[in-house]
């Protein structure tokens, strides 16, 4: 009976395993953005049906930064590094607005076709808007479902916009949600986030680590 059980988690844990590296596939190479998306069409893909098979979306996210150091390597690290300086000159920009990064660009996970992620914060919704009209900007608007913490939920306005091929996404947020930031859809934690001078010391490890990581001749 033991035994059995013991059998039973094993092929458990190597379907999850199994699933997580097919929806991190799905998200490197197909375009896919939501995790649960990625996960549905993974276990579609590989035949499994059953709920306990089904990775945590931190399973995922962990098996795409594998995904991409092992297949894009150096591209992704560019495409990474590149997002992140963008991103630094839009919080720079942007400061009346006490702006932060999240999302891949901050997490690591960001490649090619992923948008520079911000959070603004504003009482007046109307302000982001004009400020990037005052700007000579044309952006689009939006709206996303956001869970500020676990008994509150809205809709807020979100902006988007490109600039050197690099597309920017704007959430509008209240501004005492500076205070505790919303639930992350990874893990419905508190979104990790960070501002101009949390990014520009992430920038400086990232050239340390590419310094250290360049073979010396």
């Amino acid at each position: 009976m033991h035994r059995a059980r013991q059998h039973a988690e094993t092929r458990t844990r190597e379907r999850r395993r199994r699933l997580a590296h097919e929806a991190a596939r799905l998200m490197a190479e197909g375009g896919f953005r939501d995790f649960h998306q990625a996960k549905l069409k993974a276990a579609s893909r590989l035949g499994i049906h059953d709920d306990a098979s089904l990775p945590r979306n931190r399973e995922i996210e962990d098996a795409l930064r594998e995904y991409q150091r092992l297949f894009f390597g150096d591209a992704q690290v560019s495409a990474l590094r590149m997002r992140r300086e963008a991103a630094l000159h839009a919080l720079e920009f942007l400061a009346r607005f006490e702006p932060r990064l999240v999302g891949p660009v901050l997490d690591g996970t960001a490649d090619a076709r992923s948008p520079v992620q911000l959070h603004l914060f504003a009482d007046d919704a109307d302000a982001v808007p004009r400020f990037l009209d005052e700007h000579g900007i044309p952006a689009e608007s939006r709206s996303r479902h956001v869970r500020l913490d676990r008994n509150r939920e809205t809709d807020l306005p979100v902006w988007r916009f490109s600039a050197d091929g690099i597309g920017f996404d704007l959430l509008v947020l209240p501004r005492d949600a500076l205070r505790q930031a919303p639930l992350s859809a990874v893990d419905e934690k508190p979104m990790r986030r960070a501002s101009v001078a949390q990014l520009r010391e992430l920038l400086a490890e990232d050239e340390i680590e590419n310094y250290l990581d360049v073979p010396s001749a």
